[in-house]
């Protein structure tokens, strides 16, 4: 379960929170870029970038051709919002 409220802006919660909720998502953290985090799931793979005002992922040769899909989402977005954006996959 996460430690973020499901409806409240993503931008409304400290770091190290955002971080937490990554991880219980899955994700793994770049030990020498430590905004860029790394998903693997069965299907799929995907980096995320915590950007200044977005989050931004890209699913790794999920497109037509194996052609990376790159997509960005505002830190105003609820959590919620933003976990099935990007964690539902491509």
């Amino acid at each position: 379960m996460s430690i973020l409220p499901a409806n409240t802006p993503l931008y409304s919660h400290p770091l190290p929170q955002i971080e937490q909720w990554l991880k219980d998502q899955g994700c793994q953290q770049d030990e020498n870029e430590l905004h860029c985090w790394r998903l693997q799931k069965s299907s799929w793979q995907a980096e995320l970038w915590l950007d200044i005002e977005q989050i931004t992922v890209r699913y790794i040769q999920a497109g037509d051709n194996g052609q990376d899909i790159q997509r960005s989402f505002k830190y105003s977005l609820s959590r919620q919002d933003i976990e099935q954006a990007i964690f539902a996959g491509p």
